[in-house]
């Protein structure tokens, strides 16, 4: 792949501009096996630090996609190549267009019933070229999960979107891995909220200023304890300036 990955704090984050977004997508769909893309946000990064399934989903990965500006900031700090911050939404808006401009498939997986069959039609109606070849709700029985996967696997799809309901989150198709024939996984939370327009897109502006964490405080003041990481994050960057290579 012609994408630079660099590593911050021992975490890989990929270099990848959006001009070079279509080769890398078309690269990794001709790509044999589960391919997996990581949108990377600090809590994310420094999650990724511990061991454990995430730590190795992560490092696993094909594509990983910074989307907090604290990960670019760390990079130029310890002198590391910068890489390109990406909103979510409007990468996922890019990849649908690719895959849309290439008759691709795309499987549905996540949320209730009705935000699912809203984004569901939106997506249609958005990007006509890309064929829906299957969808399922979120916060299902584990009992129905195997004839998930299975209908996945049969039905091959160029990408799985995956978003709220997917209680594993980016691990789900990780964990899974072994059971799909060759198929994209991304997962984004908010995915099918947004296009069901149940859920408004963080403004432009604030997502250039880095200031979508009061966003998110505002809708759950609980995060507001996120300070607590994010200083250990500083000492983390400051510590590996000065003592290590």
């Amino acid at each position: 792949m012609s994408i630079q990955r660099i590593n911050l704090i021992g975490v890989p984050v990929d270099i990848c501009r959006p001009e070079e977004m279509e080769n890398e997508i078309l690269e990794l769909l001709a790509k044999p096996g589960t391919k997996q893309i990581i949108f990377l946000s600090i809590w994310d990064l420094l999650k990724a630090r511990r061991r454990g399934d995430f730590s190795e989903c992560v490092k696993n990965a094909d594509l990983i996609l910074p989307v907090s500006k604290s990960i670019l900031k760390g990079a130029k700090f310890l002198k590391k190549d910068v890489p390109v911050r990406y909103n979510q939404f409007k990468a996922i808006i890019q990849i649908l267009s690719i895959l849309d401009s290439h008759y691709k498939t795309l499987y549905m997986l996540g949320s209730h019933k009705t935000t699912l069959q809203k984004a569901e039609a939106n997506v249609r109606a958005t990007f006509p070229g890309l064929r829906i070849v299957g969808r399922y709700v979120g916060y299902y029985s584990k009992q129905v999960e195997p004839d998930i996967v299975q209908a996945v696997f049969k039905a091959q799809p160029s990408l799985v979107l995956l978003s709220d309901g997917i209680k594993e989150k980016n691990c789900w198709p990780y964990r899974r891995r072994n059971q799909f024939s060759s198929s994209i996984f991304l997962y984004y939370t908010d995915t099918f909220g947004i296009f069901s327009e149940r859920i408004k897109r963080i403004r432009e502006k604030t997502f250039d200023k880095g200031n979508e964490i009061f966003v998110e405080i505002l809708h759950n003041p609980f995060k507001i304890f996120l300070i607590f990481p994010y200083i250990s994050y500083l000492f983390i960057l400051l510590w590996t300036k000065l003592f290590k290579r």
